[in-house]
């Protein structure tokens, strides 16, 4: 791999929706959509995003080397652990790293396994999802006609109507917001490039035409604002760079992404700060 590793910090803002669909459920809540318990905003989890990038880098690059994916379905963690080469831990980490894109990317616990390779904090870390407004969770009652064992369509003969019950979550519609932190620091330890950075901006504008699903209804990205720092550790604060990015609801109750707009006060971002809108 060309070590054309990333020498600026980075910051970012990414902003999606979904109407009639559920993009995160909670299993500790029948798989409801999930909320803060306290204002009922929607969430959803750093993971989940996370998720579907590894999934977008998986179909595009085919588990091949050096955009090997290490968290996924299938992989026995502690065999690759095992068997990466090197005698000191930062060797098989710098292994590791070099084969697999979601270490490099997040970072990973290797310390399981028979040698173990420490832990590896990656240089991209993402915030939870947060919806700009309450969300409804609403409940819809869903009906088959097929069945699944003989002794339930001998139940269905008597019945008028022989269908069986069953629930779907959704949220009418919602805007997520998450924000992203990129460390030019960090990079340098797992290998980090530019080209896994173009790739990192690239998995998340496509990937949730990847993971379609009828439970999670229409998901679609809306905006990637970029700050890109002129150094490594940075020219300003990353609250303050968020801050610089508002959303304005325009009616009452948003149910299409045209309900919001987006103010940017380029007042707040400093000199040696670039914003870059990828979307």
């Amino acid at each position: 791999m060309e070590q054309n590793v990333i020498k600026e910090r980075y910051d970012f803002v990414f902003l999606y929706d979904v109407k009639d669909g559920n993009p995160n459920g909670d299993p500790d809540q029948a798989n409801l959509p999930r909320v803060d318990a306290e204002n009922q905003e929607g969430l959803v989890t750093d993971v989940c995003i996370k998720r579907k990038v590894r999934n977008y880098v998986q179909l595009k690059e085919e588990l091949k080397s050096p955009y090997d994916i290490f968290i996924r379905q299938g992989n026995i963690l502690n065999n690759i652990i095992d068997g990466a080469t090197g005698e000191k831990i930062e060797e098989r980490q710098g292994n590791i790293c070099a084969d697999y894109y979601d270490v490099r990317t997040f970072g990973a616990v290797l310390s399981t396994g028979k040698k173990g390779a420490g832990t590896v904090r990656g240089p991209v870390q993402f915030t939870f999802s947060r919806s700009e407004d309450r969300v409804y969770q609403a409940e819809h009652s869903v009906t088959r006609c097929a069945v699944t064992t003989p002794e339930e369509a001998k139940k269905q003969e008597s019945r008028e109507n022989a269908s069986t019950f069953g629930r779907k979550s959704t949220v009418p519609y919602a805007l997520y917001r998450m924000h992203g932190f990129i460390s030019a620091v960090d990079a340098v330890k797992t290998g980090f490039t530019e080209d896994d950075l173009e790739l990192l901006w690239e998995a998340l504008l496509n990937a949730f035409e990847h993971d379609r699903a009828a439970a999670r209804g229409e998901m679609n990205p809306r905006k990637l604002l970029v700050f890109k720092h002129s150094s490594h550790l940075g020219n300003a604060r990353s609250g303050q760079l968020f801050e610089s990015v508002k959303i304005n609801k325009k009616v009452t109750l948003s149910r299409n992404w045209e309900d919001y707009e987006v103010i940017i006060n380029r007042e707040l971002i400093p000199d040696g700060v670039q914003l870059i809108e990828k979307l």
